[in-house]
């Protein structure tokens, strides 16, 4: 299990160093997420009341397209000079391939979405203090939802030609109950409603993550030798 957890560690930390160098997909990512959350501010009335109705669902629509930028570039910095035909060739296990890079994937765009938040709470005119452990909570299990998902089709996808076309294509179907998870929570967290009333939903998220992990460890060899 130590050998395991070192090689998932290195795939995480050389992806991470490699992002950090370039910054290309973070600063894309970070960009059209703000650019967006702008755009929304004009087209909607922010001081409504209702606003606070919609603000969950334009929050995760952001995050979620953002969030493609960033995990469709998981595989593909491994093509150049044959990295990932090295990858393959090692040692190390398709399952820990697969955490190092969703692992990696999901510090950046929970880093993300750290910056946003406060740029969506002055912007849209909401509070996001009222209950910022739950809050916290929605976002991590949200944020994994996603990440596993883009990272578990970014491999399958790496090799095809319109990649950065199929990668949304085949993620955001797929992701749907989680979204709508973390919309309605989301929702209930701005509006200070009791979140007692809606723990159905954390159950949601929580069995998303728990599925679809298993899947993606199980299956990964496959996707990858394919």
């Amino acid at each position: 299990m130590s050998i395991f957890l070192r090689q998932v560690w290195a795939i995480m930390s050389k992806d991470l160093r490699s992002e950090f160098r370039t910054k290309e997909a973070i600063n894309a990512s970070l960009a059209f997420s703000l650019v967006i959350l702008l755009l929304f501010s004009f087209a909607f009335d922010t001081a409504a009341e209702e606003m606070k109705q919609l603000s969950g669902g334009l929050l995760w629509m952001v995050f979620a397209f953002a969030g493609t930028l960033v995990l469709n570039r998981s595989f593909i910095r491994e093509v150049p000079n044959d990295c990932l035909d090295a990858l393959l060739a090692s040692p190390i296990s398709g399952a820990a391939l697969f955490l190092g890079k969703a692992l990696g994937n999901f510090a950046l765009l929970l880093a993300i979405e750290a910056a946003c938040l406060p740029i969506f709470a002055v912007f849209y005119n909401v509070t996001l203090t009222r209950e910022p452990g739950w809050l916290a909570l929605v976002m991590v299990l949200a944020t994994w939802a996603l990440t596993v998902i883009g990272t578990m089709f970014s491999a399958l996808t790496v090799n095809l030609r319109l990649r950065e076309l199929m990668l949304p294509t085949l993620v955001y179907p797929m992701m749907i109950p989680a979204l709508m998870a973390a919309i309605e929570l989301t929702r209930v967290l701005v509006t200070g409603e009791p979140i007692g009333e809606n723990m159905m939903w954390f159950r949601v998220l929580t069995a998303f993550d728990i599925i679809f992990t298993a899947l993606a460890v199980t299956f990964v060899d496959t996707v990858l030798q394919g």
